[in-house]
Formats: structure tokens, C-alpha cells, sequence
């Protein structure tokens, strides 16, 4: 029988952890920071190190890694959150490339720490392919190619059917994309991992603690108020929940199922023997990975948007979900249709109105922030974690003059607007998808959304 919900499947295979306790009351540090995921431990990890005398304090909601950390695909990638071309026009183009060389430079951080700190996070250098099963897909994914290759740093490579299937035997494969920049990992292991470090370094977590909201000098919880010189807000998407952020970034939420191990005969068939994550240019997209332990880790969208910006707490997964990720499994892997899905489950991401990822801090407040990774933030949590230990120690450093750092979005539309945009804009995608799956050419809803969400 499938579980569903509670915490993810990974959480759920090594343990949850032993609560640490809530904070005891009011309380006086150098640094709070809000939300004890990726971004967060990171942020605390960086500075503490760098700074032993800080007085840092993690305050958390559920427990370290609980949320999105927790839950995630696994992706160390490289990824430019809304593109590099945004940056171009801010910025200019050495900028933009400084942003995706810094990326690329994140991954090898991310694994480089993990060894330092004895982290066994499942990770493996297998890079990123993306691949194409239809004739519009493959049509998208030459020209995506074309454009990346345009750039320096990005070193992707375009395979053919022949290419590709000697990587991972997708069924109907007509090419992909690869490229180096990207490991898989164990979401929960790392984040478990990383926690323990920041405790060793004697950063204190607060858990069971929620903050209410953010003023410059402090953050009021159930528990008390903390009073920080810096106050950082690292709760991705979460946000919506802090008084007066309700329309600053948007909660997408994203399905993952994972199947039980799969027999040797089935792996001799799919191949995948290069641990590659493996997502699709489908419009409606899927990412997946080959675990440590034999299995297919498989994710997508299911019901993107809860009307209002509600959070969802828990993680069940609506049976629709589970079996059209089912289906997508069994169509991308037949020799694997028959495995049993062991857990299912979701976790929220956050988006802004503009598709860009944001790190920055206001000196004159003491106010600091990262997220809005869209689900890409794997990777992006550490850069943000190091830029903001740069701002909080008043460093002028090639991280803090990123493109990224001091990037702000128009907030979100109020109800009803923005929940019948993302309802457009998820029906438009299903839609093409279905129709390219019957052999018909569509124009790009991707194009429709980046209209929308630059406010064209």
C-alpha cells in the first residue's frame, strides 16, 4: 500500500529526527534567522564559521528540514532561476554569466562541504539530461540547446536518440540534452546533515517555533520575541504565512512518488548506470532520479496552487496526482510499470511574481531575505547562504555583486486574480502536452507565462 503524506519518502527512510526544543522565551542574538531549511542552515552554517563569537539562532516551525529541504527531487543543479537573459537586461551579459558560473561553482561547493562535514548525502556527479519523446519536444529541445551553447560555462551537449538511450532507455526517445553541472542527492540526508553541522559549530535551532512576523530588530513568535541586529527570512514557501507577505511569493506545490527497488533485470533494461537526473521538455514537466537504493524517485505537478495562498502542511498527495505520476513513470519506463509506488508525496515551493530567484539585505533595517528558487533552489540555497553571510558582515565580494542580490518583485495579484491565472496557465500546459502526445504542433504556453509573470 502507498503511503502518502506526513513528510516524504526520504525523511521517512532515515528517521525523523529527535525534536530539539522550542525557544524558552524572549531572547537577544546577533543574527535570527527565520526557517531552518536549505537556506537557512546554509545562511547560520557560513556565517558561524566565519564569525565563531556570532550569536546565531535558527528559528523553525516544524523541524529542521521539515518543509521543501525536506521533500525536493534532489537536483544539485545549475540552474538560473527565471534565466540568465533577465540579467542581461539589468545588468548586462558579463553579469549574467558571472550568475551561471557562480552556480556552477555552487554544485562543487555543495559537495566539497558534504565531505568536509561527513555528510553522506547519497551525492553522485552523474550531470543533468533532459530528454524529448515527441516532435515538438525534440523541436523545443535543439533550440534550447542552440541557445545554451550560445553562452560560455553552460557546456551542454545535444544527443541523439542513439546518444541518449545509451544513458538512460526512456521509452520513444528522439534525443536530450546533457550537461555536467548537476549531482543527485538525498534531500533529507543533506539537510539532516548540514543541521548537525550548524550544531556543532553552536548555532542553536529553535524548533516548534513559529515565527508570526519580521520588523527590523526583531521576529515575534509564539514564544517570544527575538531581538537581532540582522533579522534573515529564509522561508521559501512559506512565506505567504508572515504577517504582510501574503502576496510576496506565490506557494507552488509539487508531487514526487518513488517506487519500491527495482529487480537487477529491470536496471539492465532502463539503464542509468550514470546516476544522471532526468526531466523532460515536456510543457508540464517531470523530474526524476535513480536513488542510492535502486529506486525511480519521480515528480511533477499535481494541483499547482491552493486557492488564497494557502500552505499545505502536510504533504498527502491527491490520488489523481499519484496515478497520472504513475502513468508518466510507466510511459517513460514500461519494463518498470508493474513496480509498487511505495510513498507519495508534496511540498511547496516559492515563486515570484517575476520567476526570479532574490538574496539580498538592507543595511539601514538589518532586514535580510533569499528564496523565490522555484524549485531549483537546491543548489541556489547555498549561493544565497554565502551572499548573505557576505551582506550580514558588510563584505563587498564578487557574490554580493551578483545579479541576484537586491532583486525585488512586484507582489502577487489578490484573489481571485492570481488563482485563475495559475489555473489558465496549468490548463494551457496540460493541454499542449496532450496534444503534442497526439502528434499536433501547438504554440508555447511557456511563452503565455513568461508574459504573465513579467507583467506583460
Amino acid at each position: 500500500m502507498t503511503a502518502n503524506g506526513g513528510v516524504s519518502f526520504w525523511l521517512q527512510q532515515v528517521g525523523l529526527p529527535t525534536p530539539r526544543p522550542a525557544m524558552p522565551g524572549d531572547l537577544d542574538v546577533d543574527v535570527a534567522i527565520v526557517g531552518a531549511g536549505y537556506t537557512g542552515l546554509w545562511t547560520a552554517y557560513y556565517l558561524k564559521r566565519d564569525q565563531p563569537d556570532l550569536r546565531v539562532a535558527l528559528l523553525e516551525r516544524r523541524f529542521a528540514g521539515y518543509g521543501a529541504s525536506g521533500r525536493n527531487g534532489g537536483w544539485l543543479t545549475n540552474s538560473v532561476t527565471g534565466g540568465r537573459e533577465q540579467y542581461v537586461k539589468t545588468h548586462g551579459r558579463d553579469a549574467a554569466i558571472a550568475q551561471q558560473v557562480a552556480l556552477n561553482e555552487t554544485v562543487d561547493e555543495v559537495i566539497a562541504i558534504a565531505a568536509a562535514e561527513g555528510i553522506d548525502a547519497d551525492l553522485h556527479k552523474g550531470g543533468e539530461l533532459e530528454v524529448a519523446y515527441t516532435p515538438a519536444q525534440f523541436a523545443r529541445l535543439k533550440s534550447y540547446v542552440a541557445a545554451e551553447q550560445s553562452w560560455p560555462a553552460t557546456d551542454v551537449q545535444l544527443l541523439d536518440a542513439a546518444q541518449a538511450k545509451t544513458r538512460v532507455n526512456v521509452a520513444g526517445l528522439l534525443g536530450a540534452a546533457w550537461h555536467p553541472h548537476c549531482a543527485r542527492i538525498h534531500p533529507a540526508k543533506l539537510a539532516l546533515g548540514l543541521a548537525a553541522a550548524v550544531e556543532r559549530l553552536g548555532v542553536t535551532i529553535y524548533e516548534g517555533t513559529t515565527v508570526t512576523e519580521i520588523r527590523p530588530g526583531e521576529a515575534r513568535t509564539d514564544h517570544g520575541t527575538v531581538r537581532a541586529a540582522h533579522v534573515l527570512r529564509a522561508t521559501e514557501g512559506f512565506t505567504p504565512d508572515l504577517r504582510g507577505e501574503h502576496r510576496t511569493w506565490l506557494p507552488m506545490n509539487s508531487s514526487l512518488i518513488v517506487t519500491e527497488p527495482l529487480a537487477a533485470s529491470v536496471w539492465d533494461e532502463i539503464g542509468w548506470n550514470g546516476r544522471e537526473v532526468l526531466g523532460d521538455m515536456a510543457h508540464v514537466y517531470m523530474y526524476a532520479q535513480r536513488t542510492a537504493d535502486d529506486r525511480i524517485a519521480f515528480g511533477g505537478r499535481g494541483v499547482p496552487y491552493r486557492y488564497g495562498s494557502r500552505v499545505d502542511q502536510d504533504g498527502r498527495t491527491q490520488q489523481a496526482t499519484i496515478e497520472s505520476l504513475g502513468a508518466l513513470l510507466a510511459r517513460f519506463f514500461p519494463m518498470a510499470a508493474d513496480a509498487a509506488i511505495d510513498h507519495a508525496w508534496s511540498g511547496v515551493l516559492g515563486v515570484p511574481r517575476d520567476w526570479a530567484a532574490t538574496v539580498g539585505h538592507d543595511r539601514a533595517t538589518g532586514l535580510g531575505w533569499a528564496g523565490g528558487y522555484v524549485g531549483t533552489g537546491v543548489t541556489a540555497t547555498n549561493l544565497a547562504g554565502r551572499t548573505l553571510r557576505d551582506l550580514v558582515l558588510g563584505r563587498d565580494t564578487d557574490l554580493t555583486r551578483l545579479p541576484w542580490v537586491g532583486h525585488r518583485a512586484r507582489k502577487w495579484e489578490i484573489e481571485p486574480l492570481r488563482w485563475l491565472a495559475v489555473q489558465a496557465i496549468y490548463g494551457a500546459y496540460h493541454a499542449a502536452d496532450r496534444a503534442e502526445l497526439r502528434g499536433r504542433a501547438t504554440t508555447s504556453p511557456i511563452a503565455h507565462l513568461a508574459d504573465l509573470v513579467a507583467g506583460r
